[in-house]
């Protein structure tokens, strides 16, 4: 619980209207007050921390200048939103985050309406803004609108694309940089670099600071004397500073200023939003500012479970599994250790991907390019075409990102690339932007890519084993997000036949053909199944392409009633491949497919979700009971 007490100013903010009515000295106390009470909720609940902690004075200062929510604030990615959600209502609410029935932990237009644009992936806020920008001057409006891109969202191409865009397009809009030099890991950005160096090195705003200064003192013959300057100073900014590129694309640039500066940013804001023309704002923030631990920590602790207050250290679980991310990044070490050809590749995340392990045992087999997935994918079959072998560790719902190329540049191609792709299915927490609900469908599709789902971590190692050794195209391998079930593992490796299942056991009244995950919610229930009288067989289909097509024929002729079992939406997915097999065969057999439905699945723990979507293992047997008794009665009405 929170002691209110302590606050003196946070608890009277009930929305930024209420921010604008304070004076500048009590925005500073507020501003110490948000990130004391993100601390104070955080640590007792868990959520995206670092990130949030480093905008609460450009949060503060935002809707202190700008009227919202008639104004329009895009926040990119939205981990860094949760003091916006602080002071726009959501205060109270703000322990509930990520939980069933809570709020989001990112932004959802459906939650507030000071949330202009939903987004859970990065590098979205300059297309959006100016969409909205756009939108406003066909209808003749008034307002502002404001992007907030950072925390490495500008490594991402789309970015630039938008830029390019707004600088045509000469729109009224304002563009503000958080860089903070991090993504989720330390921040892969040559430009960032750029920016370091001139912040180490800040003559320049010492002049332009100094010659402002004295002009403004000069009245009429100042004002004249300021537009020399102006125009001196676009030339040597062109030369010495960041804005050079911004510039080039179309923006007027300012900064790079102290984000943590919140007089100076309401100052800098206020003078911004009466100009015209696309604006750029480039201030300069630290990621987990104000809270010891996370100015120390290697990710700023960017996210974390609950943690300790006092020192940041997450509360540890008891008897705790490895996780199926540690599992792969150890297998990859040791195959690396053995063939230096293979690379490992990430987008920014290489402990959220299990390549930590392998950028401290083999850095020079490890690559990461930044928050970038389509480009990670085609640098991935560059590679390829000269003879290394790279796996691209990208989560599921961000390789959604790289579809084209795995299509037009992998694929079309035929090249080795091993796509691994965690957080499989669903995530929990983090909600719809991160569920990994479609990727059984949107690779399903694609002519000659080989799928494989392990049913347990000795499954994993044995597919990227298999996919090291697959020469015939691109190969993916799709696993769940959490802990492993802690079977043996086995030393060495086993090489699979490409598209042969496993049958785990055998039965004869009715058959479970299982992907991944679901495979042990299948043995569950056909437990539970089998003291009710109905025998099942478990089968363990191991790849969704190529299916198992001789086994699917025996099951089609000893089976009257079949069940598909996949954590991937139904559309598409794994149990439409195998009644597009039994239409094209015209087999008649009776198919249950279960698995997640058509439409975005809200955020909760994944134990929770299961069972509210029926996908458990108690869920999958009221479906088979209910589909297995109609049937027979059914059948018996027929017969």
């Amino acid at each position: 619980m929170v002691d209110k007490t302590k606050y003196k100013v946070l608890f009277d903010i009930d929305s930024p209207a209420d921010i604008r009515k304070l004076e500048l000295s009590q925005l500073k106390t507020l501003c110490s007050e948000v990130r004391e009470y993100l601390v104070d909720v955080v640590s007792e609940v868990g959520g995206h921390f670092g990130g949030g902690l480093g905008t609460v004075e450009l949060t503060v200062a935002l809707h202190k200048v700008f009227n919202t929510p008639d104004d329009l604030i895009v926040w990119d990615t939205g981990h860094q939103a949760y003091p916006h959600k602080v002071l726009t209502g959501r205060r109270d609410q703000l322990h509930t985050i990520r939980k069933l029935n809570g709020i989001s932990g990112f932004l959802k237009r459906s939650e507030s309406e000071y949330d202009a644009f939903g987004a859970g992936h990065a590098t979205t806020s300059i297309s959006s803004a100016l969409g909205m920008a756009v939108a406003r001057d066909m209808k003749k409006e008034t307002k502002n609108v404001v992007a907030v891109i950072g925390d490495g969202a500008m490594t991402g191409g789309m970015a630039y694309e938008a830029m390019n865009n707004s600088g045509l397009r000469k729109c009224n809009f304002i563009v503000v940089l958080n860089d903070n030099r991090m993504s989720i890991a330390p921040n892969v950005w040559q430009i960032s670099n750029y920016f370091t160096e001139m912040i180490a090195h800040p003559e320049y705003n010492k002049f332009k600071g100094a010659i402002w200064d004295l002009t403004g003192k000069l009245d009429h013959f100042g004002d004249r004397l300021r537009k020399v300057v102006a125009r001196v100073e676009a030339g040597v900014k062109a030369v010495i500073t960041p804005g050079m590129l911004f510039e080039a694309l179309g923006f007027r640039y300012f900064g790079p200023e102290n984000g943590h500066n919140i007089n100076q940013l309401v100052k800098l804001f206020e003078h911004v939003k009466q100009l015209n023309g696309p604006i750029l704002v480039h201030i300069t923030t630290e990621k987990g500012k104000g809270y010891k631990p996370a100015e120390g920590h290697v990710q700023r602790l960017h996210a974390s479970t609950p943690f300790d207050k006092m020192t940041g250290v997450a509360h540890k679980k008891s008897g705790g599994l490895p996780a199926y991310t540690k599992i792969f990044g150890q297998a990859l070490v040791e195959l690396v250790k053995e063939n230096k050809d293979i690379i490992g590749i990430t987008a920014a995340m290489p402990d959220g991907t299990g390549l930590n392990l392998l950028q401290k045992e083999y850095p020079e087999n490890y690559l990461d390019v930044g928050i970038a997935e389509e480009h990670a994918v085609t640098f991935a079959a560059g590679m390829a075409t000269q003879g290394i072998i790279p796996v691209v560790a990208i989560y599921s719902t961000f390789l959604q990102r790289g579809f084209d190329q795995i299509v037009h540049d992998v694929a079309l191609q035929k090249l080795k690339v091993v796509f691994v792709l965690d957080r499989a299915g669903l995530v929990g927490a983090d909600g719809p932007t991160h569920h990994g609900s479609f990727d059984l469908t949107y690779l399903r599709l694609i002519p000659g890519i080989v799928i494989m789902a392990p049913k347990d971590e000795s499954e994993l190692r044995d597919m990227l084993y298999t996919s090291i050794k697959y020469d015939g195209g691109p190969i993916a391998i799709r696993y769940p997000r959490g802990n492993a079930l802690g079977v043996p593992l086995k030393a060495g490796f086993e090489k699979f036949k490409i598209g042969k299942a496993e049958t785990i056991k055998k039965g004869d009244d009715i058959a479970f053909l299982a992907v991944g995950v679901m495979v042990e919610y299948a043995k569950e229930a056909a437990a539970i199944l089998e003291k009710e009288g109905i025998n099942c067989e478990i089968v363990n289909m191991r790849f969704v392409k190529p299916l198992d097509e001789k086994l699917l024929d025996d099951i089609a002729n000893r089976f009257d009633k079949v069940v598909t079992l996949e954590e991937n939406t139904l559309v598409g997915g794994f149990g439409s491949g195998v009644l597009e097999y039994f239409a094209q065969h015209h087999y008649k057999n009776d198919i249950l497919r279960i698995g997640l439905p058509d439409n975005f699945v809200d955020h909760g723990t994944q134990a929770e979700l299961h069972q509210i979507l029926g996908i458990d293992a108690e869920g999958v047997v009221k479906q088979v009971k209910e589909f297995y008794s109609g049937r027979n009665l059914k059948n018996e009405v027929v017969a």
